[in-house]
């Protein structure tokens, strides 16, 4: 019994790595290996490089709209459409003005998650259930060991940043302290130097991390994803169908094949036997084929069944023990007989023929 309780045990164990139709299966749930770290690092580093890039051109434009805010537009009467004007023309403006933003920002989006996992769409994220509401299995995932290694994730991305941060403004030091002798516009560039220089570093070493970050969500994938050996042999049986059943399915199917040879039986011109082994039942119709074919055939059981049909309806049996095993081995039922077997079959058709044509007289 204790023998017993250890296999199960073991088969119930995740042991083995997942078949491709369970990973095919929780892929169309949503369930992949992606680092968020990864998309957050590639976005960052996309939306910095077009702030570099169009800056100049986001600057002057921002300086022009609200230039034109003080300067004429203040001077404006306060109406209902004068505010309807004023404020859609401000909204185009800031729309152009963060378009490329945007755009590149969506564009970065996309191409980081094709890298992790290539195209994926399904919405079985979107339906609802119950068990994410439920509050026994929320503790679980907050005080889980999976929690504890993404808190553990958190603390770590922080202070490494956080170095590089402090390690940036540490070298920009002596360049801050002169900056009350410098003007406005030098001042605002100085910090957008630092800003760019700070931002590229800190995304860095956060793309830095996200490689270790995604080799740690690909094994805690694997780990999930692993299956014991009853659930292999349980998919299988879905996939192939459960042997017991198929093993039935296939002796209802023999079953019936055999009961519509056997009604063939009785339409037979001959019986070849052998005598006790083989029995094989041919019929000639020149209507419906140019050769004789077999109508029934079987061995041992199944031969005694067609000899006792053919008994019943006065069909005439031929012992020929050559012959007889020969179209057991080589004749399909339904087919015709091939031409090997062509003249012997002659001379035994010939021979009931005759008989036949004696019981008529």
């Amino acid at each position: 019994m204790q023998l017993k309780l250890d296999l199960q045990f073991f088969a119930g164990e995740k042991t083995e790595k997942a078949t491709p139709k369970k990973r095919q299966d929780e892929r169309k749930k949503g369930k992949v290996a992606k680092s968020q770290d990864i998309n957050t690092g590639i976005l960052l580093l996309a939306v910095f490089i077009i702030l570099f890039v169009f800056g100049g051109y986001m600057k002057d434009g921002l300086v022009a709209l609200i230039t034109e805010f003080f300067s004429e537009a203040i001077h404006q009467d306060v109406t209902q459409q004068s505010v309807r004007k004023m404020l859609t023309n401000a909204s185009l403006e800031v729309a152009k003005l963060l378009a490329p933003v945007l755009i590149i920002a969506f564009v970065a989006g996309l191409v980081a998650n094709l890298i992790q996992i290539g195209f994926l769409f399904t919405s079985e994220s979107l339906k609802f259930d119950l068990k994410r509401i439920d509050p026994i299995q929320g503790f679980k995932r907050i005080f889980s060991i999976r929690a504890l290694v993404e808190l553990l994730k958190s603390f770590l991305k922080i202070g490494f940043i956080g170095a590089i941060t402090f390690m940036v403004i540490w070298h920009y030091k002596d360049q801050m302290m002169m900056l009350a002798f410098k003007t406005p516009e030098d001042t605002v560039a100085f910090f957008g130097h630092v800003t760019i220089v700070m931002g590229l570093a800190s995304i860095l070493a956060l793309l830095f991390l996200a490689i270790f970050d995604y080799a740690y969500q690909r094994y805690d994938y694997e780990k999930q994803m692993r299956m014991s050996k009853q659930d292999i042999k349980d998919e299988y049986k879905n996939i192939e169908g459960d042997p017991l059943i198929k093993s039935k399915i296939k002796e209802r199917q023999r079953q019936m094949s055999m009961r519509r040879m056997m009604a063939d039986v009785p339409k037979a011109d001959v019986i070849i036997t052998n005598p006790t082994h083989f029995a094989i039942a041919l019929k000639y119709d020149e209507t419906k084929a140019s050769a004789p074919f077999v109508l029934a055939k079987g061995a041992d059981h199944v031969a005694m069944k067609i000899k006792e049909i053919a008994r019943a309806h006065d069909i005439v049996m031929v012992e020929n023990r050559p012959l007889a095993r020969s179209l057991y081995a080589q004749a399909e039922i339904g087919q015709v007989i091939s031409e090997q077997f062509y003249q012997s079959v002659a001379e035994v058709l010939a021979y009931v023929y005759r008989l036949e044509k004696k019981a008529g007289q």
